[in-house]
């Protein structure tokens, strides 16, 4: 099975990095700040002004080592793309697989029912553990509309109605995600989401949140040779990473909002946390986002079922596994695509 290896987060402004024979050293204003063996890292994410040696950057590209630039307030800038790699014929199939309906609909259908159960999982939680009748009678409501939409996905005929069902309960979820706050909720009163910028500290968190799970999506469908940006369920557009996308789906609830939640509930995220620039946007501040970045790295260290493998496996290997089903399924050598759902 595929191994975790470390994600170096790099948020020093000035940072500059390059290779020691096989050793990564950052050093700030001339003084090394850090070693560490470049084989224990299985990509690097830098914020904003951080500054790579040539040789670095060409050897993360020969070993297929993730390389990400995002702004300074977690903005998604460039990624690194080495040579192509993977079957030919696995994209090819690919390609023809979503140009037929009858191919392309089911595994839409199943990504979306992974995503809506996953999702329905989380409010049912929150439920449970609800201090007040109005939070738990919302969050109940919402997770019905999640049973029912389940149930319909299995009856769509066409993929616009596919994206209608789960718009519907997304705004379900996101209409109740204020009664999963049970921590500081006047300053995390979340109202509607908002991307570019986000608007409340809320949509800060997720944002940046999905940012970084994308990448790794990314990473997961190149590394087996399926083409990220030819979808199922989202539509393609020039330079969207679509495939990545629909694998991100089913692991938006388990991973990225409750790792939103229990560091809001548990105080680990206070409300001075943030910063407001020109326009309205809502940023962490920097000690802030080291804090999350570590709770996320270890969050993905967590080991949960996964009921295809038979195993419990690491929430981080995740994009990676679902990402193979899926080119075992366009291959021809399983029926379906099976989703990652969170027991």
């Amino acid at each position: 099975m595929k191994q975790i290896l470390n994600t170096l987060y790099v948020q020093t402004q000035g940072s500059y990095l390059h290779l020691d024979h096989d050793t990564l050293k950052l050093e700030i204003e001339k003084e090394t700040k850090l070693q560490v063996p470049l084989h224990h890292l299985g990509s690097i994410v830098a914020f904003g002004n951080v500054m790579f040696s040539p040789y670095l950057i060409h050897r993360c590209a020969e070993d297929g080592r993730s390389l990400v630039w995002l702004s300074e307030y977690g903005n998604f800038k460039a990624r690194l793309s080495g040579k192509t790699t993977g079957n030919v014929l696995l994209r090819h199939v690919q390609h023809q697989a979503i140009d037929r309906a009858e191919t392309a609909l089911p595994v839409a259908q199943n990504l979306v029912a992974g995503k809506l159960q996953n999702a329905r999982s989380v409010l049912m939680r929150a439920a449970r553990e609800a201090d007040c009748e109005s939070d738990r009678i919302l969050l109940s409501d919402s997770a019905k509309v999640h049973a029912d939409a389940i149930e319909s996905t299995k009856s769509v005929l066409d993929i616009e109605k596919l994206r209608g069902i789960e718009g519907n309960a997304a705004k379900s979820y996101f209409a109740s995600f204020s009664s999963m706050v049970r921590t500081n909720r006047p300053a995390f009163t979340f109202t509607v989401r908002s991307r570019r910028p986000p608007k409340d500290p809320i949509n800060a968190l997720l944002s940046f949140t999905y940012t970084l799970l994308v990448g790794e999506c990314v990473a997961a469908c190149e590394g087996v040779g399926l083409d990220p940006q030819m979808a199922f369920l989202h539509a393609m557009r020039p330079g969207r990473p679509s495939l990545a996308l629909d694998l991100m789906e089913e692991l938006r609830a388990p991973l990225a909002d409750r790792l939103v939640l229990t560091l809001i509930n548990r105080s680990q995220i206070q409300p001075d946390d943030f910063v407001e620039r020109a326009g309205g946007a809502i940023y962490l501040k920097d000690d802030a986002r080291k804090a999350f970045l570590t709770a996320y790295q270890k969050r993905k260290q967590e080991e949960v079922p996964h009921t295809v493998v038979g195993s419990k496996v690491p929430l981080g290997l995740i994009p990676h596994i679902q990402a193979r089903l899926l080119a075992r399924h366009l291959r021809g050598d399983v029926s379906s695509y099976q989703p990652f759902i969170q027991r």
